[in-house]
């Protein structure tokens, strides 16, 4: 029986290549940003023009119609945040505009692929770095074409965590976040990291480099494609009290292994978000 998707899965990453050498190309010259939510989420004209192209080339590929789009973008200019059963690409042109911005090496093209509100597979390119990051469910989890795992710690005091700040900055909200992390590092963990995209850090999770990676805030478009690749790497994916993972929900945890996730877990001070799929259009 043919495989329905694999020539979408080789398209992505296809189009995700083209996306992160536009990237690339942009460089230095896009360092002229308007603000969204707040002065630290940053947006350039690549964000736009990066999503046009993806979006672009997927529709030409696949048809008009035929698929749906979430797009980071295309969500900030009013369109309904609302996965569906059909064929639906969640796209984040730019993780990591602030990196951008700055210079800072760490940005990615992310691109996933859902079907009856399943998630097919992840395509992750951190552009600057050159990394292709890519897995398809049931299929294994690969970077550069090399196969890749979750490391085997299972010892808290031995794990270096990632998390973000975030774009938040209310005060009660910025001190549950570094009240979180004070209590995570004084377990203690061999370290605390951050990267500044979602995306590539859960592919580092993936790759064995750390062992877990949390955050509140994000967007169903920061962790699509890498939901995928962490669990074809062997990871587990679970929400930040503990229960089943939510890809609309803003709130995740991921970790090699479901031990260190839980130990994480009960540090974490939660605080409330408006979930992806009721948002209301600006």
């Amino acid at each position: 029986m043919e495989d329905p998707w694999q020539k979408a899965y080789d398209f992505a990453v296809e189009v995700a290549r083209i996306a992160g050498e536009e990237i690339r190309k942009a460089g230095e010259s896009e360092i002229k940003v308007q603000t969204k939510s707040s002065a630290v989420d940053l947006v350039t004209k690549t964000d736009e023009r990066v999503e046009k192209i993806i979006i672009g080339s997927l529709k030409k590929e696949f048809g008009e119609g035929t698929h749906c789009f979430i797009g980071e973008e295309s969500v900030a200019n009013g369109q309904a945040c609302i996965l569906t059963d059909k064929p639906t690409w969640i796209i984040d042109p730019v993780d990591g505009t602030t990196n951008f911005v700055h210079g800072f090496p760490f940005v990615a093209v992310s691109i996933a692929f859902a079907v009856n509100k399943q998630l097919e597979f992840g395509v992750v390119y951190s552009c600057l770095e050159d990394k292709m990051y890519k897995a398809r469910k049931g299929k294994g989890a690969f970077c550069n074409d090399e196969k890749i795992q979750v490391s085997d710690v299972q010892e808290i005091r031995k794990s270096i965590i990632i998390s973000e700040h975030g774009t938040d900055r209310r005060k009660e909200v910025v001190s549950k976040i570094f009240s979180s992390m004070q209590k995570i590092l004084c377990i203690p963990v061999h370290g605390l990291r951050g990267s500044g995209t979602a995306a590539t850090n859960m592919c580092l999770v993936a790759t064995g480099a750390v062992e877990a990676f949390f955050e509140i805030g994000i967007h169903c478009w920061d962790i699509a494609a890498g939901a995928v690749i962490v669990t074809e790497a062997g990871g587990v994916l679970m929400d930040v009290n503990g229960g089943p993972f939510d890809l609309m929900s803003r709130r995740m945890i991921c970790a090699n292994e479901k031990i260190i996730a839980d130990r994480i877990i009960k540090e974490i001070e939660i605080f409330d978000v408006t979930r992806d799929d009721v948002q209301t259009k600006k």
